[in-house]
């Protein structure tokens, strides 16, 4: 596993005992899981923090039993315990957009997995990515069981091929979101009923931003975007980077307050973040929307375990 996503795990995990256990209750329920509670820990305030730091150094069989028990979903296993393969172009902690289209269209969906990175998203591009050492059937497939989401390029004679028909196939298969980007012909069968992106007379940028616009705003995508962005913010090397991603935050509608909580709780722990005024204020405008505490707010009420906040 993935550092970025051990530490995805963990978080969810500890997210969940905190909603359901007291902090005794969760020693007793990690102790049937052989962790040692015993350890010493910093977080006295917080049993998010608390849980993470139990299972710091917990075997991943033990982070996959605990996930599977609290009923959290994640890709290293699906329903029948079968491994998920992922493909090792996906760029970590990005959200996963898997583009199918026409060899001769192949420069510009190149140009369009460039420009993703910008929005937050890795881009599957087979003809871009697929080494000639490598079984390209295999990896292929690695790359669509491991997506997040389809853009289908929909160019003359997509429809009569049987690669990217069987790849949007696929995609209907396991129920992903597909994107029809419309560039000479358009939505037919079963993605007709898909949301589609004129493509023809628009440029690569505009394109990406049409095409994060629609993960942001579908209810199978904006939870995962959302988790992406967040992570991506907590781990950015740069303020530039950090604000950017802030920006594409905000423009997922109704973002769920779960997700600016991690963001405010996490931030303190990015040195040049949060020591950025800008990043404080970008960050505190968007608490403030929600009605929830701000930076230097939940500072102040640090002394306080979360058992005793007030409601």
């Amino acid at each position: 596993m993935r550092a970025i996503d051990r530490l995805n795990l963990l978080d969810r995990i500890g997210r969940e005992l905190q909603t359901r256990m007291t902090y005794s209750d969760i020693d007793v329920y990690l102790k049937a899981f052989g962790v040692d509670t015993k350890k010493k820990t910093s977080s006295t305030n917080s049993k998010w923090l608390y849980v993470k730091e139990l299972l710091s150094d917990a075997a991943e069989s033990t982070l996959f039993e605990l996930a599977d028990e609290l009923g959290i979903e994640h890709s290293f296993q699906n329903s029948r315990g079968i491994e998920l393969r992922q493909s090792k172009f996906w760029v970590p902690g990005y959200f996963r957009l898997f583009i199918s289209h026409l060899s001769p269209f192949k420069e510009t969906a190149a140009k369009l997995q460039i420009a993703l990175l910008d929005f937050g998203i890795t881009a599957f591009v087979a003809h871009n990515d697929i080494e000639p050492t490598k079984e390209w059937q295999e990896e292929i497939e690695k790359g669509l069981f491991s997506m997040e989401a389809l853009a289908a390029i929909l160019t003359p004679g997509f429809r009569e091929s049987n690669w990217t028909d069987q790849e949007t196939g696929v995609a209907i298969g396991r129920d992903v979101l597909v994107i029809p980007i419309m560039r000479g012909i358009n939505p037919y069968g079963f993605i007709a009923k898909y949301q589609g992106l004129m493509g023809a007379g628009k440029t690569v940028r505009q394109v990406a931003d049409g095409v994060f616009q629609i993960l942001a705003n579908h209810p199978k995508t904006k939870p995962r975007l959302a988790e992406s962005l967040v992570d991506q913010i907590l781990l950015a090397h740069n303020i530039v980077s950090g604000l950017q991603k802030l920006n594409l935050l905000r423009r997922i509608e109704t973002l769920p307050e779960q997700y600016l909580e991690k963001l405010r709780d996490g931030i303190v722990n990015n040195q040049q973040l949060s020591a950025s005024g800008d990043v404080n204020r970008a960050l505190n405008d968007m608490l403030r929307e929600r009605g929830l505490s701000t930076l230097s707010e939940q500072q102040a009420v640090g002394d306080l375990t979360d058992d005793d906040i007030p409601f």
